[in-house]
């Protein structure tokens, strides 16, 4: 399936795709904060949310997977595209086995750790002018283990005010 979505361009990163493969199985909840491509690896049977904080680019990431062979996924709500602040997930329906930050925060944010299930894998590029792409697995027992998997170069994650600022 991950060679698949790689293949039509659904994930922006090979190595995003492999740090996740194992917490995408169908079933699995996933956020993704920025879009919601997991949604065809967790299946109708799962949950995918995606947040982002553009009304306007949810609205048009609503109308593009109307169109997609994700539409049937959206329909029944197994995919759920959402305008919100992704530094602060989706609690709603947390805990997630995966969590995807498309964008680099100044440092890891609480809320999403906390929504991140034991036994979930969250990947998230950090830094500012200089990123890294950490991985974040929180243990059984809730403990936290991150490491730096590559250096990267993201958009920063901010709120919508200051996107719209240009800052």
């Amino acid at each position: 399936m991950v060679d698949n979505l790689k293949r039509y361009g659904v994930f922006n990163s090979d190595k995003v795709a492999e740090l996740l493969e194992d917490y995408l199985k169908p079933g699995m909840h996933a956020l993704d904060v920025g879009s919601a491509c997991f949604a065809m690896m967790v299946g109708p049977e799962g949950r995918a949310i995606g947040v982002d904080h553009i009304p306007e680019l949810v609205e048009t990431s609503i109308k593009n997977v109307e169109k997609s062979a994700a539409a049937s996924l959206l329909k029944d709500g197994s995919l759920q595209l959402h305008a919100g602040d992704g530094r602060q997930g989706w609690p709603e329906f947390a805990p997630y086995d995966a969590i995807h930050v498309g964008a680099a925060a100044p440092e890891i944010p609480q809320p999403l750790i906390e929504q991140l299930k034991p036994g979930g894998r969250m990947v998230i590029p950090v830094g500012s002018i200089f990123q890294d792409l950490k991985v974040v697995d929180k243990n059984q027992d809730g403990s936290i283990s991150v490491r730096t998997e590559t250096s990267v170069r993201y958009v920063p994650l901010t709120s919508k005010d200051a996107q719209l600022r240009g800052n």
